[in-house]
């Protein structure tokens, strides 16, 4: 029971969680629509940690990175590659998405109903409305664009002053331990959230249920596999020469971490080792771009969303306009700057990036249940998106060439 309860086994019980609430549905329908209040309870909580997260992870990301001569010399292409390869992912994650569309032909007992608005803005009144009249207003109302526009500004600001900017960064910082802190409380909590949401999601739409989940599953990881081979392995060999069979031993054995630990820091000494010792990328660009690339460079968070938005639209019956569908490639590029290194994490941007595109966040809960299996393809993708631009940025600068990699 102790092993049980240890922080590392977190995802454990939110599994027993899920299985007892699937149980619980089917046992006492009746009972289990009554204490859906537990699951939004939840949802809540996940809901109120959204903006200070995202302020937090934000801000420090940008005003951590002190290496200004190496950041004048690569960083707008490291940042402009990540986007790229970001928005590549995006498409690749749409078309699986789209192809196999997860939340179509389930038959439920009692369809699901979602009385809200999808966004579809406009040009004009997205650039409006992304730059807020009062910023604490902004935060207040939950509209996460305008703060992160907000924090990269500040924190630009502080790295631009200096000395000046020290206590500010400093304070962020632990300002941001404490706010993961108050998180990892709140995710303890996901077992009983899931427990709750599950038991009201089998007594409410029956077994359709699992078969939506389970090509939600099945999409997700399709996307993966298949953006790794477009986007990472294809192009990455072609531009850099590095041996097909090299780029693939080395990718399996950073794998092998991400898929145990589902965390980008955690593997990043791995990730250095492996790019430096066995694919002879140069270290000082490798002890540069491969630990930006752990907050900013998120080609699985871009398989995540899409796959997530795609998902839940279709669960509802709603379409989405192609306006939408190009902003919410925009919003996932910005809030997965902000994505959290802890368990669980990647279920707090999932509630945040579907309330901007307006889509309802209620199945959070129960992919919650089973998004330990989603992160360890989606913390595989980020990493080894880390190792493709790593290579090619340091062969764009004329300081790798893949030749040297023994066959």
């Amino acid at each position: 029971m102790k092993t049980l309860l240890s922080k590392d086994k977190l995802f454990v019980r939110i599994a027993i969680g899920f299985v007892l609430g699937v149980l619980f549905g089917w046992l006492l329908p009746e009972l289990s629509t009554k204490i859906k209040v537990i699951g939004d309870i939840y949802l809540n909580m996940i809901k109120m940690m959204i903006i200070p997260i995202v302020f937090c992870a934000v801000f420090c990301g940008i005003a951590n990175i002190k290496d200004g001569v190496l950041l004048r010399k690569i960083g707008f292409r490291t940042v402009a590659l990540y986007v790229l390869m970001f928005v590549l992912s995006s498409i690749v994650s749409l078309a699986i998405a789209y192809l196999i569309r997860p939340g179509l032909g389930i038959s439920f007992e009692n369809a699901p109903v979602y009385e809200g608005e999808i966004t579809t803005p406009s040009l004009s009144s997205f650039l409006t409305n992304i730059v807020p009249t009062n910023i604490i207003s902004a935060a207040a109302n939950g509209d996460t664009l305008s703060v992160i526009l907000f924090t990269v500004v500040f924190a630009v600001a502080c790295v631009a002053i200096g000395e000046v900017a020290k206590p500010v960064v400093e304070f962020v910082n632990s300002l941001s331990a404490a706010m993961f802190k108050i998180l990892s409380y709140f995710m303890e909590f996901s077992p009983f959230g899931v427990f709750s949401l599950m038991a009201y999601s089998v007594a409410t739409y029956g077994n359709g249920i699992f078969s939506a989940l389970a090509k939600y599953i099945f999409t997700c990881w399709l996307a993966c596999i298949l953006t790794y081979v477009l986007v990472m392995l294809i192009p990455t060999c072609l531009i850099t020469k590095v041996p097909f069979k090299k780029f693939l031993n080395a990718c399996g054995k950073i794998s092998m971490v991400t898929l145990s630990t589902t965390s980008s820091a955690a593997t990043l000494p791995t990730t250095i080792r492996t790019s430096v010792d066995d694919l002879k990328a140069p270290e000082a660009i490798s002890n540069f771009t491969l630990p930006l690339g752990c907050t900013i460079n998120m080609c699985g968070g871009a398989c995540s969303f899409c796959c997530l938005a795609v998902f839940v639209s279709d669960f509802y019956g709603l379409n989405l306009p192609f306006s939408t569908i190009c902003f919410l490639v925009f919003v996932a590029t910005l809030i997965n700057m902000a994505a959290p290194g802890i368990p669980g994490g990647g279920v707090v941007l999932g509630a945040s990036f579907l309330s901007i595109i307006g889509l309802p966040f209620d199945l959070m809960g129960a992919i919650s249940g089973f998004y330990r299996l989603l992160d360890m393809a989606f913390t595989t993708m980020n990493v080894l998106g880390d190792v493709a631009a790593n290579l090619v940025i340091a062969k764009s600068v004329g300081e790798y060439d893949g030749k040297v990699v023994d066959d």
